[in-house]
């Protein structure tokens, strides 16, 4: 059973990956890698649809215990018996915003995106799917050593879970309509 790391774009999956590969000696299995190297991306305006039923059979064939898997399609691609525990990085919408801009993305995509993360839509698809082996670690205003800490002993205890609200602090900063109306 592998360890997982999931999240919205731009919530550090990959940098934390890596990191935590390095430490711990795995191998990384970046889900967006399988699919485009095995033809599953569809261009549909400015985002890439993906046969998730072809992608989760390519990728049983793929993963083991001895490694790291990366992406944010991790929920919807892997069942529960391939996951040892599967990490769900969440980051401050507001945060986000600046690295989408940085990206390039459109305002719908950034739109979409930030929505996506307001909502906790990976996080619950993730904890509806996987119950118990799901944990959520916030990375907004923490360092890339302290992110890799707080992963590191949610993968060793099995502990260190946190809640996470966007759509709280949203709605008190009175900006819905920034993130959901176009």
């Amino acid at each position: 059973m592998s360890i997982v790391i999931t999240g919205n774009p731009g919530v550090g999956k990959h940098t934390i990956t890596h990191k935590i590969a390095e430490m711990m000696k795995l191998s990384i299995v970046d889900i967006n890698e399988v699919a485009r190297d095995s033809g599953l991306f569809e261009q549909n305006d400015d985002t890439n649809d993906v046969d998730v039923e072809e992608l989760e059979k390519i990728l049983k064939q793929k993963i083991s215990d001895k490694d790291i898997v990366v992406g944010h399609l991790a929920p919807y691609v892997l069942r529960k018996n391939q996951i040892k525990i599967m990490i769900v990085l969440r980051r401050s919408p507001y945060d986000l915003i600046p690295v989408y801009n940085d990206r390039k993305y459109s305002e719908r995509k950034i739109r979409e995106n930030t929505g996506s993360e307001i909502l906790g839509v990976i996080a619950n698809d993730a904890i509806n799917r996987l119950q118990e082996k799901v944990f959520q670690i916030n990375v907004s205003g923490k360092t890339i050593s302290e992110v890799t800490k707080n992963v590191m002993r949610v993968i060793m205890e099995n502990e260190g879970s946190e809640e996470v609200d966007w759509l709280e602090l949203v709605r008190k900063n009175n900006d819905l309509g920034k993130f959901f109306v176009d």
